[in-house]
């Protein structure tokens, strides 16, 4: 059986629930940072939560950047497929449901786990993406008419400009996702409240 290749904490479904929460950390953050969000979106639900290979002046992210709001594309692809194949091995190890894999992403979390819906989307049945950016404009036209997809963004953001987030919605609607586009009086902060308006969406996702 093929080797876990990232630091990661795994907690099995409860309840008989068949759902498992890859929970995807923002920058400086680590594999239990998320878990509460987790625990509050869905108690029964499985937890995947991973810790990002690359280091930025010592805080864990997914891939690098070049600069805020710009990307390194080629390290993102490159660790997109590799947390995709992560995924697709823990599935394996952990007899986890290939059809129930939701993604829950902050900042840098979120743009990792948009970037593997457009390269990689047979990984991940939804998304809830907090914060998220364009990661990448794919080339090709994906079928995304399974997925669903949550969006949670700041209208005072500093870091997430209004129709960056707009644009990546549409980049999900426009391959077939059913996505719902939710804004916060907020900057890069979360709020409680949007935490339990995304409980209340995976609820019927």
């Amino acid at each position: 059986m093929a080797e876990l290749t990232f630091q990661h904490i795994y907690h099995p479904p409860q309840h008989g629930s068949k759902r498992t929460i890859l929970v995807l950390h923002g920058t400086g953050g680590d594999e239990k940072s998320l878990l509460p969000i987790a625990e509050v979106l869905d108690p029964a639900a499985g937890a995947l939560s991973v810790r990002g290979k690359v280091l930025e002046n010592g805080a864990p992210r997914f891939f690098r950047r070049l600069a805020e709001g710009v990307f390194d594309l080629e390290d993102l692809v490159f660790r997109t497929h590799e947390l995709a194949d992560f995924v697709s091995t823990a599935i394996e190890t952990y007899q986890l449901d290939p059809k129930n894999i939701v993604a829950v992403g902050y900042s840098n979390g979120a743009n990792i786990a948009a970037s593997i819906f457009l390269h990689r989307p047979e990984v991940l049945s939804a998304g809830v993406l907090l914060r998220a950016m364009v990661p990448v404009e794919p080339a090709d036209q994906l079928d995304l008419s399974e997925k669903h997809i949550l969006i949670s963004e700041g209208r005072f953001d500093p870091i997430v400009p209004i129709d960056n987030a707009e644009r990546l919605a549409q980049m999900f609607r426009e391959r077939g996702a059913n996505v719902q586009l939710n804004w916060q009086d907020l900057d890069h902060r979360l709020a409680r409240t949007e935490i339990d308006a995304a409980r209340n969406w995976l609820g019927q996702a």
